[in-house]
């Protein structure tokens, strides 16, 4: 079972975050990993391949390179600044979905503070958490930070085409992942070349189309917007 460690206040936005995005069938999406495997890249990939989705971004470390990359792919980017916290919370999130009216979007992308240590430990409200991890990484990720992995739906794995000039084992990855989450979905991908990025991106709209089947059986009108703390 996965399991959420961090504040009761911060579970109940989370909680909150998700009932909301339930009723209005929005699929968000928490992208977590280290400084450096390419997460801003492999979201801008994405959005490349998924052109027809209404689609938003949140950054919680947004330079001005990101916004200039993701700009053209999406109109609506967003930053939270965590004033020098390592991780987004569930409060903000929330704040921002209300303020910005995002529950019109299909897909909700969030980039969160490149560290895999405390946004593992804050839910917030999302329907899949990503992991992104490359092959310059090497292969230690998994066993460094279990948590990450065990509350995650998928890994994505990066820059495969550096991998033959790389201490990286795919077989070895499998094999941890597999022991810290049977159920984890992990694909492996190469921006340049655009291998691995057709499955991915089926994958989301897979999951998209599922829970818009399931907003759709149970909708029940608009909730009550509650504040956040």
């Amino acid at each position: 079972m996965s399991t959420w460690p961090k504040s009761r206040a911060n579970q109940n936005n989370a909680d909150e975050n998700r009932r909301l995005l339930n009723q209005n069938a929005a699929l968000m999406i928490n992208i977590i990993g280290s400084p450096g495997p390419g997460k801003t890249t492999l979201l801008e990939a994405t959005l490349k391949e998924m052109p027809s989705y209404r689609t938003a971004v949140i950054e919680g470390d947004l330079t001005s390179e990101d916004a200039q990359k993701l700009a053209p792919w999406c109109e609506n980017v967003f930053q939270i600044n965590t004033e020098g916290a390592y991780h987004l919370e569930a409060g903000h999130i929330g704040r921002l979905l209300i303020q910005e009216n995002l529950f019109s979007t299909e897909f909700l992308f969030i980039e969160n503070i490149g560290n895999l240590v405390c946004p593992a430990e804050f839910d917030l409200g999302e329907d899949m958490r990503i992991v992104v991890i490359s092959v310059t990484e090497g292969n230690d990720k998994p066993r460094k930070y279990p948590l990450s992995f065990q509350n995650a739906a998928a890994v994505v794995v990066t820059k495969m085409d550096l991998l033959p000039y790389c201490d990286f084992s795919i077989d070895t990855a499998r094999a941890d992942l597999g022991r810290i989450n049977p159920d984890l979905s992990i694909f492996t991908v190469s921006t340049k070349s655009g291998k691995g990025l057709d499955e991915w991106c089926r994958y989301l709209e897979t999951r998209f189309r599922a829970k818009k089947r399931s907003a759709s059986r149970r909708r029940r009108g608009t909730g009550v917007l509650k504040r956040y703390r």
